[in-house]
Order: C-alpha cells, then sequence, then structure tokens
C-alpha cells in the first residue's frame, strides 16, 4: 500500500535505510516524540565500520529510565565518558576516510557538550547530517502517542538492529571492505565520511 506520508522514530547518527524514508516521505513526516524508550534499537546505538567489522555506539541513559519514561523525557548517562569513547571510535574508523576531516568540526560538539535529554540530543545531530546532505524534509512531532497510523507508513519499529536488514542498498567505498566486504546499513556517517557531497546519490 502506498502511503503519502510516514512516521519515524527519532534515532541516534541513524542507518541509511532512515534517510532513504525520509527522502522518500520528506513534505509529510511525523518524528515520534510521545512513545516510550525502546531499548537495544537505533534511538540510542548507531553501527559504525570498525577495522575488526561493525562496531556499535551506544549511548547511556539514566537508569531509571523506567519502561514507562516517554523517549521525549529520556535523560543521558555521564557516569562513564561514553562521548570520549565515541568520538576515539569515530575518530579510529574514519581518520583515513576521505572525508572525516571536512566533517569533523561539525560533530565535534556532540561529544565535547553535554545534553541532558537523549531526544534533544539525536534532533540536533539529525538536523546537522540533513543539512550537510542538503536534505530538507519538514520535519513535525507527534503530539500524542497513537498506536496506529492508518494513513501514514508507520516505521517505528521497521528499522531495528536486532534483525537483518532487506533494504536493497546501492553499496559504496567503504575503508575496510577489503576486510570484512560492504557492510550495508551502518549510520549514515559511514556514508557521509567516505562519499562527502556525493552521499545523496546513495540515498
Amino acid at each position: 500500500m502506498y502511503h503519502e506520508g510516514a512516521v519515524l522514530p527519532m534515532f541516534y547518527l541513524p542507518p541509511v535505510a532512515y534517510f532513504v524514508e525520509l527522502n522518500t516521505h520528506k513534505t509529510n513526516l511525523l518524528i515520534e516524540k510521545e512513545e516510550h524508550l525502546i531499548k537495544q534499537t537505533y534511538r540510542n546505538r548507531a553501527h559504525i565500520y570498525s577495522p575488526d567489522g561493525m562496531l556499535a555506539l551506544t549511548v547511556p541513559v539514566v537508569k531509571g529510565s523506567k519502561l514507562h519514561t516517554k523517549i521525549k523525557d529520556v535523560k543521558i548517562s555521564y557516569d562513564f565518558k561514553w562521548q570520549r569513547l565515541h568520538w576515539m571510535s569515530l575518530q579510529n574508523c574514519y581518520r583515513r576516510s576521505a572525508y572525516f576531516e571536512f566533517y569533523e568540526d561539525d560533530f565535534v560538539r556532540f561529544y565535547t557538550e553535554r545534553f541532558e535529554y537523549l531526544f534533544d540530543y539525536n534532533e540536533q545531530l539529525l538536523r546537522l547530517i540533513l543539512k550537510l546532505l542538503k536534505l530538507k524534509p519538514g520535519l513535525t512531532f507527534t503530539e500524542t502517542y497513537e498506536k496506529q497510523y492508518p494513513e501514514r507508513a508507520d516505521l517505528r519499529l521497521s528499522i531495528t538492529p536486532k534483525k537483518e536488514s532487506n533494504f536493497n542498498q546501492k553499496p559504496y567505498f567503504q575503508l575496510f571492505e577489503e576486510r570484512h566486504g560492504f557492510l550495508k546499513n551502518l549510520s549514515i556517517v559511514d556514508l557521509l565520511f567516505n562519499q562527502g557531497p556525493q552521499a545523496m546519490t546513495y540515498i
């Protein structure tokens, strides 16, 4: 069934498939702001390409972010220096890529400044990435939680790290692919750091 619009969750450094959906439904998008946090999802996890294969980066949330805490109210934990770990991982994995140095000044503040809420952090990162991609979808946020969206493509649970993606992705050059082959549907930063301004041709 073809839908005129879509409802998407807010992810941390979302995978490429997320931006394909954003681009497809860019004139009629809803971003879910009222759902409860779903753990072990891209809401606070991103996958990048390391010399050893796929590496997961997870943003820790404050303990006691109960199952009934709305995503917009979930706070980021700073009990350990996860920002330093994520930034070192991004540097180690992409320093040799064609465009990392071109973009690193845009991203560094997200790994040096503290953000209180996970949703706000992810939203500001998303807006930066959209700007770098020159992608201008109309982002509207949900004001209530709805179980179903009959008129829209409900993508809140369809893009997940828990199962193999059936996303048919156009391959692009990845730094370590001679070791592990092409890894599909990684974080958008993998595409951005490897392809730079050409990234949109793969979305």
